[in-house]
């Protein structure tokens, strides 16, 4: 049984799924795909509508939901309830700004009349992860359904509970049968889900590996992709920066989910002159970090999500230490009850490590000190990864400019990265391709039409 919720905290079962059988997921594919149709030829006004009740749906059920994410996850309850108003925001974002994005765009050429229209796809399919287990559903399912597609979602099989939540969700905001379909499937039954013809684009948030795997599955059935994937984000501490700003942010921006963000801040790239002095702050405010049951508004760090995720996690320090990392805070796994990590800081991360060269997906911070701002550039960028990225100065021309020649798809001068629906969000290189939230992302599932009338 692969389906299945398991409390980070107690380590308890939670909730068993049985898999769909082949009937079950023909049934699924069959309702979507006559769903399809006319979901695509209701007025742009109707799906927006309903794109507004459900933003409404998500505020009324917020505590619900926020708890059911902590219970799956481990995140904190009070993280799980910003996840939820996010989730709001996006879809009231989407339902004002619809018609703008999506209205067809004249062309002046020699045609008595030409435009492009942004006409929908078909059925998207996504398969999403279990860090915002509502976010990163609501991300890619609400531009893909106002743009006129119907959606599949395969969730993480750790957050059942989370996905069964979503699709009763929809069904209340009025997107009816099929509209909206939560497939129970488990890993080797997504390819002949994607090579279907009644399928046809695919987007998903995971690992690498999980990544390359999709793409070539997809790419062999002609299928659009978008991908995003892991992240080694730098948060770039450059000689004269707001030091208490700084500090304030980067806790936030490392440990914000225990961790488990593909944006979280990773790498820290101090230099050498503020280095000291922002190690010493930043360590009395982790050092401060409660870890315990993240249901209790007094705790700041909960558990991590599963017990692999853990191990891997202190493999990787225990790697780094053993190749000359110094470890200033935590490092150490643990006893008791529950997948908790420490909130740590390893100082000196050298190439050769796994921190350097990995993802880390956990509550640990890889400190490098460099001298200036072109080693800062040169370090940032020899990442395989290009999701995100900060750069901390009082200069903002400076700032400025070392953002603009990050290898990223976001750089953020003086503020930690986050997504906002209103700014488009994806990465480059092993990061994924393709672009989710705003405009772009509304665009990503549509087929952009040339009408050219002579």
């Amino acid at each position: 049984m692969s389906i299945r919720s398991v409390s980070p905290l107690s380590e308890e079962v939670l909730e068993s799924v049985e898999p769909m059988d082949g009937s079950a997921v023909e049934a699924a594919l069959r309702q979507t795909a006559e769903a399809s149709h006319a979901w695509a030829a209701m007025s742009l006004d109707e799906r927006c509508r309903r794109l507004g009740r459900l933003g409404d749906r998500l505020r009324a059920n917020r505590d619900e939901a926020a708890e059911c994410i902590t219970r799956e996850m481990g995140k904190c309850l009070h993280e799980a309830r910003a996840e939820i108003e996010k989730c709001a925001w996006l879809c009231d974002f989407y339902a004002d700004n619809a018609h703008r994005f999506l209205s067809d765009e004249g062309i002046s050429t020699e045609a008595r009349k030409s435009y492009i229209a942004y006409q929908p796809l078909g059925t998207v399919l996504g398969i999403m992860p279990w860090n915002f287990p509502f976010w990163q559903v609501i991300r890619y399912a609400t531009p893909a359904l106002t743009a006129g597609n119907t959606v599949l979602l395969k969730h993480a099989p750790n957050v059942p509970a989370c996905a069964r939540m979503l699709e009763a969700l929809f069904m209340e905001a009025g997107f009816g049968d099929g509209v909206f379909r939560n497939l129970f499937i488990e890993t080797e039954q997504i390819r002949p889900v994607i090579e279907d013809s009644r399928v046809h684009a695919v987007t998903l948030t995971g690992s690498e590996k999980a990544g390359r795997i999709v793409a070539a599955q997809a790419g062999a059935a002609l299928k659009k992709t978008v991908l995003e994937l892991g992240g080694s984000d730098p948060f770039i501490v450059l000689d004269d920066a707001d030091l208490g700003a700084a500090v304030e942010a980067a806790v936030k921006a490392r440990f914000q989910a225990n961790g488990q963000s593909c944006i979280a801040a990773k790498r820290f790239i101090l230099q050498e002159t503020v280095a000291d002095r922002f190690l010493v702050a930043f360590s009395e405010q982790v050092e401060a970090l409660s870890m315990g049951d993240p249901m209790d508004p007094q705790v700041t760090l909960g558990p991590m999500a599963r017990r692999d995720l853990r191990d891997t996690l202190h493999e990787q320090v225990c790697d780094a230490i053993d190749k000359g990392a110094r470890p200033l805070l935590g490092c150490e796994l643990p006893e008791g009850r529950g997948w908790f990590y420490p909130a740590s800081i390893l100082d000196g991360v050298a190439p050769g490590m796994r921190v350097w060269e990995e993802e880390v997906f956990g509550p640990v911070v890889s400190v490098i000190r460099v001298r200036n701002d072109q080693e800062a550039l040169a370090v940032a960028n020899g990442s395989p990864y290009g999701l995100g990225g900060s750069v901390w100065t009082r200069e903002l021309g400076r700032g400025e400019d070392l953002a603009r020649r990050l290898a990223s798809g976001g750089a953020y001068i003086n503020t930690m990265t986050e997504s906002d629906p209103r700014m488009p969000f994806g990465g480059i290189k092993r990061s994924g391709y393709g672009r989710e939230l705003g405009a772009f992302g509304l665009r990503e599932f549509v087929n952009i039409k040339t009408v050219w009338m002579a």
